[in-house]
Formats: C-alpha cells, sequence, structure tokens
C-alpha cells in the first residue's frame, strides 16, 4: 500500500507527464509554423519538422538510459532547458532570418527542433522510472505515463490550431508555452524537495527562468516585430497573425503592399495592371456577365473593377480567411484602393475553401475569375488540379470565360505551361497570356472557355488605366525563353504532364523554379 504522500506524487507525475507533452506538441507544429512561413513550401516543412522532433525523441529516450539517479532533479533540468530553448525559438529564428546569411535560420530551426524532440524524449522514460520507483508497478506506470503523454499531444494539437496560433501568434506561443514548462518543472521541484539537494538554488534559478520568459512573453513580439521589418523594403503598418496565415501591409509614401505569408499580394502602385487583365479579357468575351464568381479575391480589387459593369447583377466572392477580408473592409489605405466594394449589395462573400465551395455549389456562373495564391503547398495546389478545374468546367455556362492567374511565365515557366496542360485536360480551350507587372515581373494569366476563344472580339467597354484593346493580342505572345516548348538533356521535346490530386507534380515545378529568384 502506497502513503497518501506516494500517492500524492505518482499523480503529480501523471499531471505533469499530460503537461508537458501537451508543450511538446505544440512546440512541434510551432517550428512546422515557423518553418512554412519563413521558409516556404509548407508540406516540407512539417515533415522535417515531424521527422528531426521524433529522431531526436529517439535519441533523448536512448540516452535515459543513463539516468537513473536523481531522477526528479533530472525532469526539472530538462524542463529548465526546454523552456529556455523552445521560449526564446520564435524571437531567435526572426533575428536570425533578418541579420544572418540565406540557410542559418533553416539550420537553426532544424537544430532546435531536433534538440526539443531530444529533451522531449528524455522526459518519458525518467518520468516512468520515478513512477515505479514510488511503487507503481512498471507495466503499470508506463502505461499511465504514455497514456498521459498521448492524450496531452491531442490536446496541444488542437490547441495551437484553434486558440494560440491566431490568438497569441508565433513569437508569443513559444514564450507561453516554456512559461508552462517552467513553471511545471518547479511545481514538481517543490513537490518532490526533500529528494533534492540545494533545493533552494534550484528553485531560484525556475523563478528566475520563468520572469525571464514572461518578460519575453511580454516585450518579444514587439522587438520580433523589429526583426521582422528588415525582411519588407518598406515600413510595416499591420501585422497579424490568422487561423489560416500570416497577414502583412507595409507602406511607403503612396506604395501599399499586401502580403500573405511573406508572399506579395498587391502594390497599390500598380495593381490595375493585374486586375485589369484578370477581369476585363474574361468580362468582355463572355456571352452574359450577371453572375459572376471569384475564388480568392478577397482584398476587393478584382471587384473594383466588376462594378464597372451595370449589367452584373451577382457577385459571389469565395475568400477562405474572413480577417483579409475585414482588413479590407475596414483598413483606410485599402478602402482607399478597392473603392469600398464589400457595401455593394451585389457583393455575396463566403468564407470557404474553394474547392469545396465548388463541390457543394449548384450555381451556374457566367464568368469565374481564379485569383487565388500561387500553388507552394499541397492546400493550394489541390486548387491547380484536373479535378478543380473539372469542377470549375462543371459550373460555367455556355458562353462563359474562366481567367485564372497562374504565376509568372518567365520565373516559373514550366508551371505557368502545366497549369495551362491541367486546364486542357478538362476538354476546356484556352488562351495564354502574360503582361509586365512591376512589382511582380512579367504575370502569366490563362482564360479558358467551352468554346473556342476569338481574341478579335474583345472589346473594352469601360474605363482603363492600362489595358487597351490593340495590345490585347500583343500579350499572347511568349518569347522562345517562355513559350512552353521543353527539351531533355538528349535534345528531346518533353511533353509536360497535368496537375492532379493523386500527381500532385507542380509543387515540386514551383519551388525549384523560384528557388532562383
Amino acid at each position: 500500500m502506497m502513503t497518501r504522500a506516494a500517492e500524492r506524487n505518482t499523480r503529480a507525475i501523471y499531471w505533469a507527464s499530460g503537461i508537458v507533452s501537451i508543450c511538446g506538441i505544440i512546440f512541434e507544429v510551432l517550428f512546422g509554423a515557423l518553418g512554412s512561413y519563413i521558409l516556404g513550401d509548407g508540406v516540407k516543412q512539417y515533415t522535417l519538422t515531424i521527422s528531426l522532433f521524433l529522431t531526436g525523441m529517439g535519441i533523448g529516450a536512448s540516452i535515459s538510459e543513463k539516468v537513473m539517479k536523481k531522477l526528479i532533479l533530472a525532469f526539472v533540468l530538462i524542463e529548465f532547458s526546454v523552456a529556455l530553448i523552445g521560449g526564446f525559438s520564435s524571437f531567435l529564428l526572426f533575428s536570425i532570418t533578418a541579420y544572418l546569411a540565406p540557410g542559418t535560420d533553416a539550420f537553426f530551426l532544424y537544430l532546435v527542433t531536433l534538440l526539443i524532440g531530444g529533451l522531449t524524449g528524455l522526459e518519458l522514460p525518467i518520468l516512468i522510472r520515478k513512477a515505479n520507483e514510488i511503487g507503481v508497478e512498471l507495466n503499470r506506470s508506463t502505461a499511465r505515463v504514455l497514456f498521459s503523454d498521448y492524450a496531452g499531444g491531442l490536446i496541444g494539437g488542437l490547441l495551437f490550431v484553434f486558440l494560440l496560433r491566431p490568438k497569441f501568434g508565433l513569437v508569443k506561443t513559444a514564450f507561453l508555452v516554456a512559461i508552462i514548462n517552467a513553471v511545471v518543472a518547479v511545481w514538481v521541484l517543490w513537490l518532490f524537495q526533500k529528494e533534492i539537494q540545494q533545493f533552494k538554488r534550484y528553485f531560484i534559478v525556475g523563478i528566475a527562468i520563468i520572469i525571464l520568459l514572461f518578460a519575453g512573453l511580454m516585450f518579444g513580439e514587439k522587438i520580433a516585430f523589429t526583426f521582422e521589418q528588415k525582411l519588407y523594403r518598406d515600413p510595416i503598418i499591420h501585422s497579424e497573425e490568422t487561423a489560416y496565415q500570416h497577414i502583412i501591409v507595409t507602406k511607403r509614401n503612396d506604395d501599399v503592399r499586401l502580403f500573405l505569408n511573406g508572399s506579395l499580394q498587391f502594390s497599390s502602385t500598380d495593381e490595375y495592371r493585374y486586375h485589369e487583365m484578370i477581369v476585363h479579357p474574361p468580362m468582355t468575351l463572355a456571352s452574359d456577365r450577371e453572375n459572376i464568381l471569384i475564388l480568392g479575391g478577397g482584398d476587393g480589387l478584382a471587384t473594383r473593377e466588376l462594378l464597372k459593369y451595370e449589367d452584373v447583377k451577382q457577385i459571389t466572392m469565395v475568400d477562405l480567411d474572413p480577417r483579409v477580408v475585414e482588413l479590407a473592409k475596414t483598413h483606410p489605405d485599402i478602402v482607399k484602393l478597392n473603392e469600398g466594394v464589400f457595401e455593394d449589395k451585389r457583393l455575396n462573400v463566403i468564407h470557404q475553401d474553394a474547392f469545396q465551395f465548388m463541390e457543394q455549389s449548384d450555381e451556374w456562373f457566367d464568368v469565374i475569375l481564379v485569383d487565388l495564391p500561387d500553388p507552394n503547398n499541397e492546400s493550394l495546389n489541390k486548387l491547380y488540379t484536373v479535378e478543380f478545374y473539372s469542377l470549375l468546367r462543371n459550373h460555367l455556362k455556355p458562353g462563359g470565360k474562366i481567367m485564372i492567374q497562374s504565376t509568372s511565365p518567365v520565373f516559373a515557366t514550366k508551371v505557368y505551361w502545366t497549369i495551362d496542360r491541367t486546364v486542357k485536360e478538362t476538354g476546356l480551350y484556352t488562351e495564354n497570356f502574360h503582361v509586365d507587372i512591376p512589382s511582380f515581373g512579367n504575370w502569366g494569366f490563362i482564360m479558358a472557355s467551352r468554346e473556342e476563344i476569338d481574341l478579335n472580339k474583345f472589346q473594352l467597354e469601360v474605363e482603363t488605366k492600362f489595358l487597351t484593346e490593340e495590345m490585347l493580342l500583343a500579350l499572347t505572345y511568349f518569347g522562345k525563353d517562355e513559350d512552353g516548348t521543353f527539351y531533355d538533356s538528349k535534345g528531346r521535346q518533353i511533353e509536360l504532364q497535368p496537375n492532379t490530386l493523386i500527381r500532385p507534380n507542380l509543387i515540386e515545378k514551383y519551388s525549384e523554379s523560384w528557388s532562383h529568384y
């Protein structure tokens, strides 16, 4: 029979196991999110993070065989280490990205992931041995500690996705979770103080670590903001972490720029070139234009161009992130650009994944504008597949037109022509365009239709700043280095394959293309 003190201490070990496992899984997904934001290619970064974290846990579990004495002190020191390394991880990563050579940030992130994984792997065997030492049978202590660990992992993942990342952001989340690790260590230290020589010294160290981390929680994000400012040419006037992405707005003189996860979405100095091109050709060539669908476009700039047509009766905008739309509704600089389009009763905004919307909708549209971010991760890749374009085709009225932003045919030539090949795989006819946008470079668009496209029918009916009737045909001509003809090392012509959900070949092409720029 265990004494009351032994039972109390055993319960404390189980609780400690559950809490630190919550912290461990949060750090794991936090590092994946940091890698995705700063290094790009979310699938790659999450894969590397999970792999390195689990490898670290394996190394830590192996090292734990040598820890057979002073188990509580060992656990406390491990938690102090997790708190310090994990707590300052986001803060230091932003500073390294801003000031040190490219590649250093990736090395730092992967090293920290491996270290935290190793320390996490050390925790559980030590807690299991301590529970067994108190008097719990080995099989029971192992099962209960592992249950606390796995259950805590689920809670940690849910907390990060639905609370910590959207509410606290990446820097504060790291400090907040680290404080929990340090508090657990001090709590365990207090409960087992009779077993610890120089208890007061370790207790004071623990309190000092907690105070340091609280200072990081209060001021770290503000300091990290100055690091992040180094990543952008112009002063940041708005920074926000949403449930889906990191939003940055910069401004210098009259140049307002919107960035999502570090990627430029528009510059106020030349956005009209992009939006006139994505809107007016399909609107002019479509048989009707009463019912319009925009996939993406949460900044409202494409809608501004659409509302120039008096015969438009309904515009449905499907944008996943409500915070982007809210920013476009309320930020004075962006409202000035989009001319307050969200006040127009013809516009209906739906916050939903574009793929899901197309699967569930029973509407038919005269014009469909695909104004989505580039296919740089798995979530976006599905919006550039045969399956997705087939859904668009099935919701397009006869005589209707689709216009797709399709990245740069100069910087990502294979990506652009793979998108074209993918659209054609659905049986749609296509027409190809590219236009110079100074803030983006040479940018590509693909028009698609159930019928062959006759560009000679293009007649502008509304006022524009850039686009003219005479230039449209010129925008369909591509240079030799961007015309979609590819050869292997032996001089044989290569045929590009369509991008599908089962064979997502576009992501690799995209990463390879843009790695040179």
